[in-house]
């Protein structure tokens, strides 16, 4: 009897144990899951812990690391055994084992020790080694159709230069055979192809990325991408086929067709290693060199801005597959080509699929087709005819009065040609360019159904949305109607501009305007899980980096505008990011790999702003770009010039001071910041009036970035963002900054409690902003707050209320000093008419919500907190009266704050509810 009440009494202490549970997931290697072509030596390596229960921490991890699958299931690191580690941190952690081997595959898993006891185990995952040594590519060499003659390589062009390309109209294809005798481990191919690549093996197109790989300052470097085709690969005869198109490496000069830049780093060429691991241990490696066959593909022009053709009856059947007789295809030519890494950022990817939301005939018979979104796309052709039939395809954002579209918004001509095989129903899409357009037009083709009088009839057409593939991360909903469709607008405006760059718009230029990284970069980073995007971004800053220490507005450069002098090329507000996105990388990932990678190029452009400052204060460039002003929206006309530039200078200087202080360079911090001390002087001696309290022009983005840059004296702060208030105020509720201005507008606002007016100035449809972009039909953010017809509607640059969706209406915010979002502040904004909002965004250390309803008498905040985080709790001032919590989850209350309860909670789910009066 005794020893059953024993052991009923352990069963009992048994059942919390059992009900508790910690999991070890999504482990990432240099921020991606399972990759293959890592090549940094030593990788960063990142989990996130799951847990039901509340207040988790974890107090020790330990890592393992094979190259052998059975050791790490048996609990062995052959090649890393960390050992168990009394530490929390879980993210950030630079592998430090034996020295790893370029393209072998690397098996780990992580145990995890928690505050309450408990340990668990990760599944496995592997990442796998890129070529890390150019001798790792086994002789491979660049091979092409036909080589540039070095009078034609035009790398920097300059804007309104006389063209003298030659243009080679000729898109090659290449092809290798090969044959396999014996069973295969495991078999990769590493591959670069210039501008961009198309790679299939026995017919089949390998992977499904689009625009492979990404574009860089190719007279510096190229970037490669790694596939498995271990499962591709068949025993016996095989042929590898790869299809080139020109990307920004070759911009062809042809009258008819828009071009912006007349960039010319050479004709099209490729590089490629396939390393063949048998199950016996040897080796066989298939590289590309002279044995290579080449000959001319169906592509007839393809231009990153012009569109694309392609002529069906060019076609060569079974081309890329074994057996096809090359014997009058040509040998390739080998030729130079610049070095080339690993493609760390995620690929660009087919996402949205969208069908005609109405199909319309014009008087002149061509049809038009509404897909009812503007997105960064390209267009998918089902078509019926006969041989020779041709059908060209104009994309556009808008339409003329007559219904047709128009490209004077976004370059003009540039359009798609379809030349038909006749043998039944033929599909196409192009392989090497994409736009931005809502609206085709058709020529020489009817809409299935219709009367075709001997013409192609289309079986089908689609609009095919692309995108870096970057995984999203957060999302926003509220009681708003007008603030849901304000963030699809922002939201459909990043995606569209987010691709191996992020561009200004999908159509005109697609270049990488830089102030756009560090002014939408919250607003992007909530969203989308970008940081291998961003450190990508931040090498082609550098690889642009003049000798001078010039950082270009725009990167990777490949024009140099000289319209109104070096107006469009040194902006202080531009090249910061520079500085700025390695310290937001670190704020908000804990990346130190980029503060201290990039600090040189960091320290020659702060040495450059120097010497063009004149007693401290920077006064080229375009200033609060598009404000809104009298004038048509352009360069700053309501902030004068200095203003802007010198801010950020100062601001540039004092986080130089603290990633300085973060290196440990304490000479270097100390030195920036006794410049900052003279900056900040000589800024408030020329523009601030201590009468009116009122910066230069007093303009909403004057006194706004005065305040955030921290420019403004302690005993002024309060009076300079009054005028703000007042200034947005006297013009009826209506915001007036531009690309520059207007987030600090929002960032200051909202730190100073003034999110009521915040929602004021974004709850309209009658002044410019987003509210009349929607109810002038736009689906993308324009480029102009009016949404003019005759710029971009499609701009990611003015989207800084996304950042306040997320910090102020959803409270999501990070503690001051933390990092990675490991202390979390959770403060809604209850302003204006909302009742609701429910938003979230994965860390990096797990997911945040918190979703919010306000009744008549009370207020309910649902908050989830990850693991190994913690919290303080603000409730807003309206809820007053006891703070109940519906699950007993504990929390500590910590008095209050600007009339705000303030409570202090460990990770977990809670439901707060409050009663007020």
């Amino acid at each position: 009897m005794s020893k059953l009440v024993i052991f009923f009494g352990l069963y009992l202490l048994s059942i919390p144990v059992f009900a508790q549970q910690l999991k070890i997931v999504d482990l990432t290697c240099d921020y991606r899951t399972n990759p293959i072509g890592i090549d940094h030596v030593s990788p960063i390596l990142s989990w996130k812990i799951q847990s039901n229960q509340n207040n988790v921490v974890q107090t020790a991890y330990r890592i393992l690391v094979s190259d052998d699958l059975n050791s790490i299931k048996k609990g062995f690191g052959t090649v890393w055994d960390s050992k168990k580690v009394n530490s929390d941190q879980s993210i950030q952690i630079k592998y430090s084992g034996s020295k790893l081997s370029s393209l072998k595959t690397y098996y780990w898993r992580v145990e995890s020790w928690s505050s309450h006891g408990i340990a668990a185990k990760s599944e496995i995952s592997f990442w796998q080694m890129g070529l890390l040594n150019k001798e790792d590519w086994k002789g491979a060499k660049w091979i092409a159709f036909e080589k540039i003659a070095d009078s034609n390589i035009n790398v920097l062009p300059v804007d309104g230069q006389k063209d003298t390309h030659k243009y080679n109209p000729i898109l090659p294809m290449f092809r290798k055979g090969f044959r396999v005798s014996k069973m295969i481990k495991k078999a990769t191919i590493f591959m670069s192809g210039l501008g961009h690549f198309e790679l299939s093996l026995n017919g089949e197109k390998i992977g499904n990325h689009f625009l492979d790989p990404g574009w860089t300052k190719y007279d510096k470097e190229a970037l490669y991408v790694a596939f498995d085709l271990t499962k591709q690969i068949k025993k016996g005869a095989n042929a590898i086929g790869v299809m080139l198109g020109n990307g920004f490496y070759n911009i062809p000069s042809v009258t008819g067709r828009y071009r912006k830049l007349k960039v010319a780093f050479g004709y099209q060429k490729m590089i490629c290693r396939l390393a063949i691991e048998y199950q016996d241990g040897s080796v066989a490696n298939i590289v590309s060199n002279q044995s290579w066959k080449v000959a001319p593909s169906p592509i007839t022009f393809s231009s990153i801005y012009g569109g694309e053709d392609y002529n069906g009856n060019l076609e060569q059947n079974g081309w890329n597959m074994s057996g096809f007789n090359d014997q009058h295809w040509k040998s390739a030519l080998l030729v130079d080509g610049p070095k080339v890494q690993a493609q760390s950022a995620e690929p660009v990817k087919i996402f949205e699929n969208f069908e005609p939301k109405a199909i319309r005939k014009l008087a002149n018979g061509d049809w038009v087709y509404d897909f009812g979104q503007n997105a960064s796309a390209i267009m998918a052709l089902s078509v019926k005819g006969k041989k020779g039939d041709t059908v060209r395809i104009t994309p556009a954002e808008l339409l003329k009065e007559d219904g047709s579209v128009t490209q004077k918004n976004m370059g003009s001509p540039s359009y798609f040609t379809y030349i038909l095989k006749g043998n039944g129903i033929e599909s196409w899409r192009p392989r090497f360019t994409y736009t931005g357009f809502r609206y085709l037009q058709v020529k020489g083709a009817v809409p299935m159904g219709q009367e075709s009088s001997n013409s192609p009839v289309i079986q089908e057409l689609r609009s095919l949305h692309m995108r870096n593939a970057a995984k999203t991360v957060g999302n926003f909903t509220s009681s708003s109607e007008l603030f849901n469709k304000t963030f699809s607008l922002i939201n459909w405006a990043i995606k569209s501009n987010m691709v191996s760059v992020f561009t200004d718009c999908p159509h005109r230029e697609k270049l990488g305007w830089l102030e756009e990284l560090h002014l939408m970069g919250s607003s992007v980073r909530y969203n989308y899980d970008v940081a291998p995007l961003f450190k990508k971004v931040l090498r082609d800053m550098q690889n642009s980096q003049t000798e001078s220490g010039l950082i270009p507005e725009i990167a990777p450069e490949y024009v140099k505008f000289e319209w109104g002098g070096d107006m469009f090329r040194d902006s202080p507000e531009w090249g910061s990011s520079s500085i700025l996105m390695s310290w937001y990388l670190y704020q908000w990932y804990g990346d130190q790999d980029a503060i201290m990678t990039y600090y040189p190029m960091m320290q020659r452009y702060i040495s450059y702003l120097k010497t063009k400052a004149n007693n401290h204060i920077l006064t080229q460039g375009l200033g609060d770009w598009y404000d809104l002003g009298p004038k048509a929206p352009g360069v700053s006309q309501l902030t004068p010039m200095g203003v802007t530039g010198t801010a950020i200078y100062f601001y540039d200087l004092k986080i130089m001071e603290e990633i300085a202080l973060q290196l440990g360079k304490k000479a270097d911090a100390q030195e920036y910041a006794t410049l900052a001390i003279k900056v900040r002087q000589s800024f408030n001696d020329k523009f601030f009036d201590q009468k009116t309290k009122q910066y230069a022009t007093g303009s909403q983005t004057a006194n706004a970035m005065a305040v955030y840059m921290g420019l403004v004296a302690e005993q002024d702060k309060n009076e300079v963002i009054a005028n703000l208030v007042k200034n947005i105020s006297a013009n009826h509720n209506g915001l007036t900054a531009g690309d520059i201005g207007y987030r600090y507008v929002l960032r200051v606002l909202e730190d100073a409690g003034y999110s009521e007016v915040i929602f004021d100035m974004n709850s309209r449809s009658d002044v410019p902003g987003y509210g009349m972009q929607i109810a002038k039909g736009a689906t993308a953010l324009t480029e102009s707050w009016a949404a003019l017809p005759s710029v971009s509607n499609n701009h990611f640059m003015l989207g800084h209320l996304m950042e306040w969706f997320y910090s102020g209406v959803g409270g999501i915010r990070q503690a001051d000093n933390s990092t990675a979002f490991k202390q979390i502040i959770i403060q809604p904004e209850v302003v204006g008419d909302l009742t609701s909002a429910n938003v979230r965004y994965d860390s990096p250390y797990g997911e945040i919500s918190s979703t919010w309803q306000k009744g008549s008498k009370v207020f309910i905040l649902e908050v989830n907190i990850p693991a190994n985080t913690n919290a303080l709790v603000y409730f807003p001032a309206l809820a007053k009266g006891t703070i109940t919590e519906a699950q007993n989850a504990s929390f500590t209350k910590l008095g209050n704050e600007n009339g705000k309860a303030k409570l202090s909670i460990g990770s977990g789910y809670y439901k707060f509810n409050v009663q007020y009066q």
